[in-house]
């Protein structure tokens, strides 16, 4: 898969481009569903399977006070993509200028006269262009005046729910991380670097991996049964999301134990997979009550991985 950051570095003619627009945060089964459509349509013209997408996320300059974290980082979203066939990622620089654009200055002056574009694969809902102002129907009449011919898509349901970026986002926000994995079609994963904690998990026994998350979503509180990637290795284990209120610390942290592993993991750059959430985040009275807990919740993690997995 090629990708070409920022519009001014198109320089080749593409052939027969077939796109869709559209940020794809998470790259969910509702976005996969598009971008199979859009790689089978291209390979049955002999044409070119096209993700048009922004970086930053356009939010962060429009309304920069209501952006939320992203479900992935870019580089995720661009390695999720590739698992689709997508032929090519056009990435456009997100600009107030950009921005700025009518629908009808986007359409003729990036679609039309730097891409080509042959058709466009869009949801029903698809909006864009300055204030969002460009509508479906505007933009099939565009198609017909431009040469090209716009395909809209119905929602992807799952047991009657449309999937959603917002809607994923309030079920990880919520702790329900096993049911956001049905619609991301994947577990939902957070990366960051293993950095240097108060070694309080060393302290009673379940040493853990102190993780700096900066960009992505953070699950709601809690201790979730989750799966840690460590150099393209997979491994089994629980992870606390937050404050320590049994050692009475007020900084978020996301910590993970990881089963039968004795490695030096500071400074390495891991991910973490969210299989299941075990139970909320309590304050226990001793450190040994704590200890009790832990054991107790790795017996469940391994049931959960078990039954999950398996």
């Amino acid at each position: 898969m090629k990708i070409i950051r920022g519009i001014q570095n198109i320089r080749e003619s593409i052939p027969y481009p077939a796109l869709t627009i559209g940020n794809f945060d998470g790259v969910h089964l509702g976005h996969q569903t598009i971008f199979k459509k859009v790689d089978n349509r291209s390979k049955k013209v002999d044409g070119t399977g096209i993700v048009f997408t922004f970086e930053p996320h356009p939010r962060k300059i429009i309304e920069a006070e209501k952006c939320l974290p992203p479900l992935t980082t870019f580089n995720q979203k661009i390695e999720l993509i590739k698992k689709t066939g997508i032929d090519l990622v056009i990435c456009a620089d997100f600009t107030p200028h950009f921005a700025a654009q009518s629908p009808r200055e986007f359409t003729k002056k990036i679609l039309v006269e730097k891409i080509n574009v042959k058709e466009v694969f869009a949801g029903h809902d698809f909006n864009f262009g300055k204030g969002r102002e460009g509508t479906i129907d505007y933009f099939q009449k565009m198609g017909e005046e431009f040469g090209f011919r716009v395909d809209v898509l119905d929602p992807v349901k799952i047991n009657s729910e449309i999937i959603s970026s917002s809607f994923i986002r309030d079920l990880i926000k919520g702790g329900q991380v096993n049911k956001a994995a049905r619609y991301l079609g994947r577990f939902y994963s957070l990366e960051g670097k293993v950095v240097g904690g108060c070694k309080m998990g060393s302290a009673i026994g379940f040493p853990t991996a102190n993780i700096d998350i900066h960009d992505n979503l953070i699950p709601q509180t809690g201790v979730y049964t989750v799966q840690i990637v460590v150099q393209e290795k997979t491994f089994n284990g629980v992870a606390n999301i937050g404050y320590n209120p049994t050692f009475k610390r007020n900084l978020l942290t996301v910590e993970a134990h990881i089963f039968n592993f004795t490695e030096n993991l500071y400074d390495q750059t891991v991910r973490l997979l969210f299989i299941n959430k075990i139970r909320d985040e309590v304050a226990f009275s001793t450190g040994e009550e704590l200890k009790a807990q832990i054991q107790k919740d790795i017996i469940e993690a391994k049931e959960i991985l078990i039954k999950d997995l398996h």
